[in-house]
C-alpha cells in the first residue's frame, strides 16, 4: 500500500519524514469554511475526513492521511496568520493566556474506506508579551502558516511557560502516535 498525505503543508510533511517511511503528498483543496454552529472538534475532524476522501477517491492501493488543525483561546478560534499584522494581532490576543490546539486526524483506506479518525487536544501557557518580545518574535520567527502564530518546535518554547498533552507533534499539525496506531490498524508498521 502507498501512503499519501492530504495536504501541502510543509510542517506536515516534515513530521511525517521523521516516521521514515515513503509517501508522497498531494494537496486535497477542499472548502475548509466552517459551518454554522459547528464546535471546533467536529470542525477539525470534517476537515481532517474531507482532506483524507478527497485524496482516496483518486489514488487506489493507498492508506490516505488527513488532519487540521485549529488553536483556540475561549471560545475563538485561531487560524494560520497568514500576514504579519494577523500574527501581531493573535500574539496579542495570546499573551498570558491558555491556548488549546486541537488537531483532527483521519486515516483511511482507498480500498476499503475503512477509517480511524481522532482529535488530539494539546495545552499551552503563553507567558505575558511585551510589544518588543512579540517584535522580536515575529523578527525571529516565520509563524504566518502557524496556527496561532505559536510554533513550538521553533522559537515559541521562548514565550510557552507550560505545555501539557499526550502528543506534543499535534501542536506541529500531525499527531505522530495517534497516526502511527492508525497506520499499524491498516497494517502499515513504523519498525
Amino acid at each position: 500500500m502507498n501512503i499519501v498525505l492530504a495536504s501541502s503543508s510543509k510542517h506536515r510533511k516534515k513530521l511525517l519524514q521523521q516516521l521514515k517511511v515513503k509517501f508522497k503528498t498531494i494537496s486535497p483543496n477542499i472548502d475548509e469554511t466552517r459551518l454554522k454552529g459547528e464546535d471546533t472538534s467536529r470542525y477539525v475532524r470534517r476537515l481532517s475526513i474531507e482532506k483524507a476522501l478527497r485524496i482516496a477517491h483518486d489514488c487506489k492501493e493507498s492508506i490516505v492521511i488527513g488532519s487540521d488543525e485549529v488553536a483556540v483561546v475561549g471560545n475563538k478560534i485561531l487560524g494560520k496568520p497568514l500576514t504579519k499584522a494577523e500574527a501581531i494581532k493573535q500574539l496579542k490576543m495570546i499573551s498570558g493566556k491558555e491556548v488549546v490546539f486541537k488537531t483532527g486526524l483521519c486515516v483511511v483506506n482507498s480500498e476499503t474506506f475503512v477509517k480511524y479518525t481522532t482529535v488530539v487536544n494539546y495545552k499551552i501557557q503563553v507567558k505575558k508579551l511585551s510589544q518588543q518580545e512579540i517584535k522580536s518574535y515575529l523578527l525571529k520567527e516565520d509563524v504566518l502558516s502557524c496556527a496561532g502564530s505559536i510554533k513550538l518546535e521553533g522559537l515559541a518554547i521562548a514565550i510557552v511557560t507550560k505545555a501539557t498533552g499526550n502528543d506534543p507533534t499535534s501542536v506541529i499539525g500531525l499527531p505522530l502516535i495517534k497516526l502511527r496506531e492508525f497506520l499499524e490498524k491498516h497494517g502499515v508498521y513504523i519498525l
